[in-house]
């Protein structure tokens, strides 16, 4: 079960939006025309991110699917930062680099 609180803590460090900041977000339109869709109008991420905020807002309980869901964000998170350029900020110039 500690293995299980590790990876809801993480996954709760991962995701840099509130509840309602996700679903401000799912409505607008430019979260409708991103991510690759699987025969249905709803992009498989925008799937994700209505799942994601019911399990924000649950406090226990966790399905093995729950959990497993939770898993693919946090590897999701992990492998897209790791791919994004580094920004350094020169203070002597006051510029990003």
């Amino acid at each position: 079960m500690s293995k299980d609180i590790t990876v809801i803590d993480e996954f709760h460090q991962v995701v840099n939006m509130t509840p309602k900041e996700l679903e401000s977000w799912l409505d607008t339109d430019e979260s409708q025309t991103v991510g690759q869709k699987d025969g249905d109008d709803e992009s498989i991420c925008h799937k994700s991110g209505r799942r994601i905020i019911q399990l924000l807002q649950r406090k226990d309980d966790y399905t093995n699917n729950d959990l497993s869901h939770i898993k693919k964000v946090i590897s999701y998170v992990h492998r897209h930062v790791a791919q994004q350029p580094r920004v350094i900020w020169n203070t002597h110039a006051g510029a990003i680099l």
